[in-house]
């Protein structure tokens, strides 16, 4: 299934270098008439090609490449829309800055966007008309439960991934294709059964192993699929088997120098607004211009996160309560201080301390975690890595203001902790930056 995902994106990624070729040559055609040669074309090429890299950068920042947002055709415009702006923006810029080039592409360059832009925009709506009707894998379910009507509603709405769901099984319709001499119309089995039930099944699913069908749990289907694992179809074996905390070893430690190395720059390159921030936050109510809150780290140590303050002093003076989506609480300084997320940046001192990590569970309160943990099964296993200043949960769900909430985001944080790599950090400090972009 994750190279059917892969296979697909990088057939769209191959597709965009056809169509910036082809939009280059078109631009260029126009723009010199009769004119035109292969000889200008290369001239044109080199700097453009340096520009696509840019350009797909961003491109991957705004989630150009997400199979998910396909079928949104107002999402998709907004997308290119904003692409359209940032190349306009990058490469003025560059030809201004770089004049040795010899060109001066001027209208050429706008009419270089518009046809690369609804070039973008056509092949992805071709794309998902092509992916929901072909390269298609059948999918079946076998029993039924809330995680699996999820997935299963979550297959029908979005055909572009590449999986069909046929339908939802019993034992005695198993039974009945497996002795059938009839073709499967299924492809994928996955089995949203308990253990015990499963064992029940083992004579049909072997007979389902040289048919050449694909079995997977739901746990696995649902990690594959929404990048989360479901906490009520996992037990403490799934744990014993998935978490290879031993293996992780030296990527723990070398991750620890990128942080120790990243919080610093961070620090030094935005400390020139420090007496700024400090200053609107006093001349606003007088109050001070930090708040520290305890917050719970690694096996359970508890820290003081620093924060810029961006709510009225005494905000929580009689109990701690969620945040809110209007916070009546927030300060004018604050509101601005949180849209740009400066208010973030003094965790950088924790960073450097070791009091968390950039990448990682996000850190929470000991009063919320006691609470948690007594609601949510497994959720004091959070705590075996180091928080993070950002984290999978943050880049995929809204912030968490109810134990639902942070139910579902410890389920992305469980898909962190088990599948935690440089590529998966990189990634989710790539995606932070483009949340940060957007607001």
């Amino acid at each position: 299934m994750e190279s059917g995902f892969v296979f697909r994106k990088f057939l769209l990624f191959f597709g965009d270098l056809f169509l910036f070729l082809s939009a280059l040559i078109i631009t260029l055609i126009f723009g010199f008439g009769k004119d035109f040669n292969w000889s200008i074309f290369l001239q044109h090429l080199y700097p453009f090609s340096f520009l696509l890299i840019v350009w797909l950068f961003f491109f991957v920042l705004i989630e150009g490449y997400n199979l998910w947002t396909l079928k949104d055709i107002f999402s998709l415009a907004g997308k290119i829309f904003v692409l359209f702006v940032l190349i306009i923006v990058s490469s003025s810029l560059f030809f201004y800055l770089f004049k040795n080039f010899q060109i001066s592409p001027k209208q050429n360059l706008v009419v270089f966007a518009i046809i690369f832009c609804a070039f973008l925009f056509l092949w992805r709506k071709f794309i998902f008309c092509l992916y929901s009707k072909h390269f298609q894998q059948k999918v079946a379910i076998l029993g039924i439960n809330s995680c699996a009507e999820k997935l299963a509603n979550c297959l029908k709405e979005n055909p572009q991934i590449g999986w069909h769901f046929v339908g939802f099984l019993n034992k005695k319709i198993l039974e009945k294709i497996v002795k059938s001499k009839e073709r499967l119309n299924f492809d994928i089995l996955i089995l949203a059964e308990k253990t015990s039930l499963v064992k029940k099944r083992e004579k049909a699913l072997f007979d389902l192993f040289s048919l050449k069908v694909e079995i997977l749990n739901l746990a696995n289907a649902y990690e594959q699929i929404f990048k989360k694992i479901p906490v009520e179809f996992i037990n403490s074996s799934w744990f014993i088997e998935n978490l290879k905390e031993g293996k992780k070893e030296f990527f723990d430690k070398t991750k620890r120098i990128t942080d120790v190395f990243f919080a610093t720059f961070l620090l030094l390159f935005t400390s020139p607004l420090f007496p700024i921030i400090a200053l609107a936050i006093k001349l606003e109510d007088k109050g001070p211009i930090f708040y520290k809150q305890t917050r719970v780290g690694k096996n359970k140590k508890l820290f003081s996160l620093i924060k810029f303050r961006s709510m009225v002093p005494d905000a929580e003076k009689k109990k701690p309560i969620w945040a809110r989506k209007h916070d009546p609480r927030i300060t004018k300084v604050g509101r601005f201080l949180r849209r740009t997320h400066l208010d973030e940046i003094p965790q950088m001192i924790n960073i450097i301390k070791g009091d968390i990590s950039l990448v990682g569970p996000r850190p929470e309160r000991p009063e919320f975690v006691e609470k948690l943990e007594k609601e949510i099964p497994y959720y004091h296993l959070r705590h075996i890595i180091k928080p993070g200043f950002t984290g999978w949960a943050q880049i995929k769900f809204r912030y968490a203001r109810s134990v639902i909430d942070s139910l579902e985001k410890f389920e992305y944080d469980l898909y962190y902790i088990k599948n935690r790599s440089f590529l998966l950090d990189f990634y989710i400090l790539l995606k932070t930056l483009g949340l940060f972009l957007k607001e």
